[in-house]
C-alpha cells in the first residue's frame, strides 16, 4: 500500500507539473488569494421623519413629529476577503475573480425625540460575493488592472436593519440585493506569489430608501461604499 501511495503521489505531481507547463504556454493561470478590506460608507447628511410600526409619524416629548438627522461618518471598518482568481493572457490579460468579502463602515443617527438630542453610531457590516472582471497590463513583475465588479449581498449586520426599520416600511427594497462598482489598482508578481493593492468604489447604492413613498427631507438616503483592498495571492498553476 505504501508503494501504491507513493506512486499515486508521484503521478499527481507529474500531472500538476504538466498542467502548469501547459497553462504557462497558453498564458493561463489559476490561484487563490486572501487579504483585508478597509472600507467606509458615504451617505451625505439628511433629516428624515421617523415612523412607527403602523406607518404613522413618531411623536416626540413635545407632541411634534420626530425628524432625526442621519449623517455619514469618516470611521472605517476592516474586513476580510478571500477567493479564487484566473488570468487569461500575458502582457495584456483578463482576470476574473470570485471572492467572499466583508466590508462596512458606520453612520450616525442624531435622535430628536427627547429635549436633548441623542447621538447614536451605527456600525455596519456587509458580507458579499464579489465578482470582479478586470483587464490588465503586465510588464516584468508589475501589473496594473481595472474593471467592473458585481457584488451580491449574502448578509447584513442586524444593527443596520434595526436602524432602517424606523425610516421605511419596505426593508427589502431599502437593502439592495446586488450592487455594481469598480476596482483599479496595481500588483506585483514574485514567483508563484502575488501582492495586489486596489481601490474600490460603487456605481450603485448599497442601500437607499423612501419614507411612505416620499424621499427623505433634504435628499434621499443613499449609501455607497469606498474601500481599499490588499491581498496576497498564490498561483496554483
Amino acid at each position: 500500500m505504501k508503494i501504491l501511495t507513493k506512486v499515486g503521489c508521484a503521478c499527481l505531481l507529474c500531472i500538476f507539473a504538466f498542467s502548469n507547463v501547459q497553462a504557462q504556454q497558453k498564458g493561463f493561470a489559476f490561484g487563490i488569494k486572501g487579504g483585508v478590506n478597509l472600507s467606509r460608507l458615504t451617505m451625505g447628511d439628511v433629516f428624515t421623519t421617523r415612523y412607527d410600526e403602523n406607518g404613522n409619524p413618531y411623536l416626540g416629548y413635545d407632541g411634534k413629529e420626530v425628524r432625526d438627522n442621519l449623517k455619514e461618518s469618516f470611521n472605517t471598518r476592516t474586513g476580510a476577503v478571500g477567493g479564487i482568481w484566473m488570468r487569461f493572457g500575458r502582457t495584456i490579460f483578463i482576470q476574473p475573480e470570485v471572492l467572499i468579502s466583508t466590508k462596512g463602515g458606520s453612520f450616525k443617527i442624531i435622535q430628536h425625540d427627547q429635549e436633548t438630542p441623542v447621538e447614536k453610531t451605527i456600525n455596519v457590516k456587509y458580507s458579499n460575493i464579489d465578482v470582479p472582471l478586470l483587464i490588465g497590463l503586465k510588464g516584468g513583475p508589475f501589473r496594473i488592472l481595472a474593471g467592473p465588479v458585481a457584488s451580491f449581498r449574502i448578509g447584513d449586520s442586524q444593527r443596520l436593519r434595526d436602524a432602517f426599520k424606523y425610516y421605511t416600511s419596505d426593508l427589502n427594497n431599502a437593502m439592495s440585493e446586488a450592487t455594481f462598482g469598480y476596482q483599479l489598482g496595481a500588483g506585483l508578481d514574485l514567483g508563484n506569489f502575488s501582492l495586489d493593492v486596489r481601490k474600490e468604489g460603487s456605481f450603485t447604492n448599497l442601500a437607499s430608501f423612501q419614507v411612505s413613498g416620499q424621499q427623505a427631507t433634504g435628499g434621499s438616503v443613499k449609501q455607497k461604499l469606498s474601500s481599499w483592498q490588499v491581498t496576497l495571492g498564490l498561483k496554483l498553476f
